[in-house]
């Protein structure tokens, strides 16, 4: 594999540092954090899940599943992290399915980029706050980051996801050890052996 890294996106489970770490399998020494922001975007919750999808916010006004919204709540909020490596990648891509596609899109950071252990210690309750300031009107200029479109919009109820609930009803079953039977966890530690049987060979 090359020395390429990426930035990409989070923002559902994976904004969550110890769920990240269960899935690309390395403590993140490496990456950086920031909250960001996605515009022209909606984050919905999947049906009979405890994840989210997002699609275009032109796509979800065609499916009926917003009406019209303004500024702010046609943005999703999300992580940006940096320093991933083509190996972290893989194993994302893994651990996202087909339910969705992995496409580059334009991000603004929120904050300056903190290292990753910084968030990591960090008890779960306070990974996000209860009322995030408003996005600002100026912001910046993007950053060029990975993030995970979901494919299926009639899968997507209108009801917009919230990581805080996330954080406090389901976030352990995703690092704790019930994520042992998780099936898409259950594939990237698949790979995760197949590669290390590689290299041991």
């Amino acid at each position: 594999m090359s020395n390429k890294t990426y930035s990409a996106l989070f923002y559902g489970t994976l904004m969550h540092p110890r769920v990240l770490h269960r899935v690309i399998g390395v403590d993140g020494k490496q990456l950086q954090i920031a909250p960001a922001v996605l515009s022209d975007f909606t984050r919905h919750k999947v049906k009979q899940e405890e994840y989210p999808g997002i699609i275009p916010y032109q796509t979800a006004r065609s499916a009926e599943l917003v009406p019209e919204l303004s500024r702010d709540e046609k943005c999703v909020r999300g992580c940006l992290v940096t320093g991933l490596t083509e190996r972290d990648i893989m194993f994302l891509d893994v651990f996202e399915g087909s339910e969705y596609r992995r496409t580059t899109v334009k991000v603004y950071p929120l904050e300056p980029l903190l290292d990753m252990t910084v968030y990591s210690k960090k008890d779960d309750e306070s990974l996000v706050p209860s009322s995030p300031p408003p996005i600002p009107t100026e912001l910046g200029d993007p950053i060029e980051a990975e993030t995970y479109i979901y494919l299926e919009p009639s899968r997507l109820e209108p009801e917009l996801w919230s990581f805080e609930e996330f954080v406090e009803q389901n976030a352990r079953k995703w690092y704790g050890t019930d994520a042992r039977a998780r099936e898409d966890l259950v594939e990237v530690d698949r790979l995760r052996a197949e590669i290390l049987a590689l290299a041991r060979a």
